[in-house]
């Protein structure tokens, strides 16, 4: 593997998500985002530099997340973080509500062949409004929350449809005998594909699908010039499969539940 962890972690420093209707909320020295009504989760911290002692500066920011009135307040302690701030956060309550596996694959090698998944299964990219629905009703099934307005699967399935061509990648949804099982999402920047949002509905998994899902965005990642496939799976689901189709594990990212009341 030509992959170093330096090369891993520049990749996921560069990697923010954030919904296009999120609100975003600043200070000097964090940025949160506040999720749209249809997310189960209300908040979400997007960048934390500390200049100063690092005790001060969450509390900072837990009390501009406190002037939003939410229960709670997710916290990802990614692989640059500053060193004790998973300890600052279980001082003040926090809790890891989910452990995050970081991978990465090298696309310029081969992987291992993938199992053939269940039979009748088709894949197909979400440029359309019905497919983008039925892609974020699968993903309620792993993610809760609600389907989003009309007019953002609208947004969702333009915005896909002009990017899946122009090799920029979208949200790619599986079927099973005509019915949505499952979802994944992709992005491509500067020959780094970001996988991310990897689900299959509870009744079918085990049957392949999920390797299916990424079998076919690794393949278009490649066509499209990615050198470098990173994701971040949960330790207890998608990570294990990962690992056999040809990633590394390059350390873990927790995300914490920082309550405000």
């Amino acid at each position: 593997m030509l992959l170093t962890a330096t090369d891993v972690a520049a990749a996921c420093a560069a990697w923010t998500w954030i919904p296009d209707d999120a609100e975003l909320v600043e200070g000097e020295e964090f940025t949160i985002a506040r999720m749209p009504e249809h997310f189960a989760w209300d908040l979400s911290v997007l960048a934390f530099t500390p200049s100063g002692p690092l005790g001060p500066a969450v509390d900072a920011v837990i009390e501009r997340a406190r002037a939003l009135e939410v229960p709670a307040l997710d916290w990802e302690v990614g692989l640059g973080a500053p060193a004790g701030l998973a300890a600052e956060l279980t001082a003040r309550g926090g809790q890891v509500k989910m452990a995050l596996d970081v991978l990465a694959r090298d696309l310029r090698e081969d992987g291992p062949a993938l199992p053939s998944p269940v039979a009748d299964l088709t894949v197909r990219w979400a440029t359309d409004f019905e497919t983008s629905r039925d892609g974020m009703a699968v993903a309620l099934t792993g993610f809760g929350g609600a389907l989003p307005p009309v007019a953002r699967i609208e947004a969702r399935a333009a915005k896909d449809a002009a990017s899946v061509p122009a090799g920029g990648g979208g949200m790619l949804v599986a079927y099973l005998d005509g019915t949505p099982v499952g979802f994944g999402d992709l992005s491509l920047l500067d020959g780094v594909a970001r996988l991310s949002g990897g689900v299959v509905v509870p009744a079918q998994r085990g049957r392949g699908i999920y390797r299916a899902l990424l079998d076919a965005r690794l393949a278009y990642a490649a066509e499209h010039g990615a050198r470098m496939a990173v994701v971040k799976g949960n330790v207890n689901t998608s990570a294990p499969i990962l690992r056999k189709a040809g990633f590394t594990s390059f350390g873990q990212e927790p995300i914490y539940a920082v309550p405000l009341r």
